[in-house]
């Protein structure tokens, strides 16, 4: 008899890779990825660009908008973590964070891991703009670390549009 993918359980079977799903337009999410390439992993970490063609490629069942607004991470056995818990799961994986993670699995620790992804989403909130919502390239959003955000309509990015 041959497992398939169902018969593997997901709510018991150990999870051997991780997923992580970040917004690729997100100065902090940059960030925390390049932080979590350099860390020691007990269970390897994936950092895929979140709504982008290898994500939906892979997780065709994900509200891949979601993803772009909340830290979401699937495992191999197509456990689906999102907010807080995804934070924790991330940190688990990480040799010098397990210990850290199994305090915030604790319902006083879920708290502050809440607290903490809240803190990032307001931060992320006040930095987007005034609108609240994230500047992004593909609608002709550029950033400059020297000059900051610069917009260029999307229909004059090949320098076709003309002066008014």
């Amino acid at each position: 008899m041959t497992a398939t993918r169902e018969d593997r359980g997901a709510a018991r079977v150990p999870v051997r890779r991780l997923t992580v799903l970040y917004d690729a337009e997100c100065s902090l999410c940059a960030f925390v990825r390049d932080w979590l390439v350099r860390q020691p992993q007990l269970v390897p970490l994936e950092l895929v660009p979140a709504a982008s063609q290898a994500a939906r490629a892979r997780f065709p069942g994900l509200d891949h908008g979601a993803t772009l607004e909340e830290i979401t991470v699937v495992g191999d056995g197509g456990q689906v973590y999102r907010g807080a818990g995804a934070w924790v799961v991330t940190l688990w994986a990480l040799r010098e964070y397990r210990r850290l993670a199994h305090r915030l699995s604790t319902p006083s620790g879920a708290l502050l891991a809440k607290g903490a992804v809240l803190a990032a989403a307001k931060w992320r909130g006040a930095v987007s703009g005034w609108g609240g919502g994230v500047y992004r390239r593909g609608d002709g959003w550029t950033y400059d670390p020297h000059g900051g955000w610069s917009y260029t309509p999307p229909d004059c990015v090949a320098g076709t549009c003309t002066a008014p």
